[in-house]
């Protein structure tokens, strides 16, 4: 495992759609510093090829035959370390993003969306950081909101420090925790620190869940790298 220490970062792709991952894998190919080291049609062969490979990153498919992106997602979490996801999803999968949240996925880009940001989404969360395209934020949050589970970002940021807003908001643009400190010019303890906080404040339980309420209540800075 390479990707956290700056290095490669190695990826497994699913989609049960050939066309899909030629096209995944075309544009993972723009970024030197990424390497795709084996490819899955469903499910199952995804979860045992992180098994074999360990590679960084996970890229899964939402709807898969055998196990599903969400399965597979939950059995790459229980079994193994190291390994992030990130999920490929249409307009059409909102229903799965939230349950997702649970399954440990680490970022939601379009599959049908900016090629930068599938790009960006991989890089985001073979660091350890939360990733949601733009688009998919928005269409989280409405879905969040339409079926009762809104999480309430206007209320539950009341109790933040502009401080923690601060640092809320360059985690919700993707930025991991040594990216963070750099930004703000303090030591990566005091940015875990701030984030163990701010989640605890928020009552969420991983990065992406606080991404969420970053981008709902407006948080993203416009330039944040």
């Amino acid at each position: 495992m390479t990707g956290q220490d700056g290095g490669t970062i190695r990826v497994v792709l699913a989609d049960d759609e050939a066309v899909v991952r030629v096209g995944v894998r075309a544009v993972l190919a723009a970024a030197p510093e990424v390497e795709v080291v084996a490819e899955a049609q469903d499910g199952r062969e995804a979860v045992d090829l992180v098994l074999a490979h360990r590679p960084d990153v996970a890229v899964l498919d939402i709807r898969m035959p055998r196990l599903n992106g969400l399965e597979a997602a939950a059995e790459i979490r229980r079994l193994t370390v190291g390994t992030e996801v990130l999920v490929l999803t249409t307009f059409a999968e909102d229903a799965y993003i939230s349950r997702a949240l649970g399954e440990g996925a680490g970022g939601f880009v379009l599959k049908t969306g900016d090629p930068t940001e599938i790009i960006a989404g991989v890089r985001a969360v073979a660091f350890g950081a939360a990733y949601l395209s733009p688009s998919v934020a928005r269409r989280v949050i409405d879905h969040l909101a339409a079926t009762g589970s809104h999480l309430g970002a206007a209320q539950q940021l009341d109790g933040l420090t502009n401080r923690e807003r601060e640092v809320l908001g360059l985690l919700g643009s993707g930025l991991s925790n040594a990216e963070i400190a750099e930004h703000i010019h303090v030591v990566e303890g005091t940015v875990k620190v701030y984030v163990s906080g701010i989640f605890r404040r928020l009552g969420v339980r991983n990065r992406v869940e606080a991404a969420i309420l970053a981008h709902e209540a407006g948080l993203i800075p416009r330039k944040a790298r």
